[in-house]
């Protein structure tokens, strides 16, 4: 079994923050004051802490064709999970940075992919295998 992992990030405000990540992608809200909130992002620990001057525009690389925000983070989730929160997330006013999608068709590390950002301009990525082995797949 993995260790969750802790990550804390800087966000624009709390209340847009809380809307985002409880409303929109389903976490639980943790602890709180009233510079920071923590959530439990899928069994992690997320903490978002209020510094909007750490904020900075995500630049991009290509991928697979794509222009893949360098600095983002995510899940790998299992199958099914990535199509039920792909599914919910349609239903939200969201705007993906990258469609869901398929990334590196028949090729070794063949996954399911998005791209979405924060209220706060965070990139996240969520991602599934059908065959977990490809996880780090190299050929």
């Amino acid at each position: 079994m993995l260790s969750p992992f802790h990550l804390a990030i800087p966000v624009r405000d709390i209340k847009t923050t809380r809307e985002f990540y409880s409303n929109i992608i389903g976490c639980t809200v943790g602890r709180e004051a009233e510079h920071w909130i923590d959530f439990n992002f899928f069994g992690h620990q997320l903490s978002a802490h209020v510094k909007p001057e750490a904020l900075d525009k995500a630049e991009t690389n290509p991928v697979d064709g794509e222009a893949v925000p360098v600095r983002h983070f995510g899940l790998v989730l299992e199958w099914d999970v990535w199509h039920q929160l792909v599914e919910r997330l349609d239903k939200q006013p969201i705007n993906y940075l990258i469609k869901p999608t398929i990334r590196f068709k028949g090729e070794p590390g063949e996954q399911a992919t998005f791209f979405i950002s924060d209220a706060s301009a965070n990139a996240l990525e969520f991602k599934s295998f059908k065959d977990r082995a490809q996880l780090f797949a190299t050929g």
